[in-house]
């Protein structure tokens, strides 16, 4: 997906258990990095900025302020060990 800086972003991961229903798992981080390699660590229940949507889904609002590919991970640890990854590209800026 292709984004402008000063959009806000929902960054969105989910988890199952490997019968396919929602779960949570015990600990959940969400890891994002920047195009300048910048990697910024957040933890569910720690960080105020990762969010519990409903059972297994999970979600963090990001405002980007660099132009470039992004990646973020959610990972999952104990009741369900998984991960999912996505990227975004936001846009350089139009200058007039």
């Amino acid at each position: 997906m292709n984004y402008d800086i000063g959009d806000l972003i929902r960054l969105t991961g989910s988890f199952s258990d490997l019968a396919g229903t929602a779960t949570d798992p015990t600990g959940i981080t969400l890891s994002i990095r920047l195009p300048s390699g910048t990697i910024t660590t957040l933890t569910y229940g720690v960080d105020a900025s990762v969010y519990r949507l409903s059972t297994g889904f999970y979600y963090s609002d990001f405002a980007p302020t660099m132009e470039g590919l992004h990646y973020y991970r959610f990972a999952g640890t104990g009741a369900v060990t998984a991960a999912e990854e996505q990227n975004f590209y936001i846009k350089k800026r139009q200058t007039s």
